[in-house]
């Protein structure tokens, strides 16, 4: 079976949903989305980072549309290949020994300069995907954006066999591998490779899970939009135990999310919290499969939970 085609019929695909229309107003939350008893309150200051670093954004937001400036880094993979990733940093200069870092990763076929650049015409809820950019960079981060192969055109390989349980060394490996040692060489800019935060929606949100599986002690803290596990599918089955040093996790979810069904994330979070690590879930009973409404502020606060 070719990969579009299993893509497809697992459901991890970002498509076929049809354009969402966020309507800015905030939407009630049922009683998962408040934090579970006995985990750390995530509340904070979703606009300002609590560390002294200077930002700004640079970016244009109105109802209906955001727009963000835009840089592009190319990073060699091998193989006289490079692959991109679109970045911006805060203006000024950090704190200690860089900005903090937060990684944003795609949808499906949905590449990441829709990160910088949504309307709420858009679908999967890209209007708050550029928001919380944008309240990213209020607050001190800076964000990375990688693109899939074909420039951001395909997916994650996170949990797409072989790479779902042969991970090293695939295309998607080498190529995190590589931003980690771009970042410590400064070509981002003043980053601080010890603070790193992970988000993302559908594969991106696989991939988002895969920063804890493989990457140990790499990240401070994930949110996981519309998505579960890193190897999980249509069906998930989280092995246990997780790794011990598992990064606190915010899972943002649609009740109504047709296409990574939210009873596939419960697993997850579900495994997490009886090994008792720190978890918060965020469930809005009327979005499907996109950012929600709750997205741009809770990541911030989440993100500012784990300095």
């Amino acid at each position: 079976m070719r990969p579009l085609q299993y893509l497809a019929l697992v459901s991890i695909a970002a498509i076929g949903c049809g354009p969402s229309s966020p309507s800015g107003a905030a939407v009630p939350l049922d009683a998962a989305a408040q934090p579970e008893a006995g985990v750390g309150d995530a509340a904070g200051d979703a606009a300002g980072g609590g560390s002294g670093e200077a930002s700004t954004t640079g970016c244009t937001v109105t109802s209906t549309t955001v727009t963000c400036p835009m840089k592009t880094l190319a990073i060699d993979v091998g193989g006289g290949t490079t692959r991109n990733v679109d970045f911006q940093v805060p203006a000024g200069t950090p704190a200690g020994a860089g900005f903090r870092v937060a990684f944003m990763f795609q949808g499906s076929f949905f590449s990441a300069i829709h990160d910088f650049n949504a309307t709420t015409s858009d679908p999967f809820g890209a209007y708050y995907q550029a928001l919380l950019l944008k309240k990213l960079l209020d607050a001190g981060y800076a964000v990375l954006a990688p693109e899939t192969r074909g420039n951001g055109s395909t997916y994650w390989d996170t949990n797409i066999p072989p790479c779902a349980t042969a991970w090293a060394g695939c295309p998607d490996d080498v190529f995190m591998n590589a931003i980690f040692a771009a970042i410590a060489a400064g070509k981002f800019g003043p980053l601080d490779g010890a603070r790193m935060y992970a988000t993302g929606i559908s594969s991106g949100g696989y991939m988002t899970s895969r920063m804890a599986v493989s990457y140990a002690g790499k990240f401070k803290s994930l949110a996981i939009q519309s998505a579960s596990y890193a190897t999980c599918a249509s069906t998930c089955t989280v092995p246990t135990p997780l790794p011990s040093d598992h990064p606190p996790t915010l899972f943002l979810h649609g009740q109504a999310d047709n296409i990574v069904p939210i009873t596939t994330m419960y697993p997850y979070r579900d495994a997490l919290m009886q090994e008792g690590h720190v978890v918060q879930t965020i469930i809005d009973p009327n979005a499907g499969h996109q950012w929600i409404a709750q997205a741009p502020d809770a990541v911030v606060a989440w993100f500012n939970a784990s300095p």
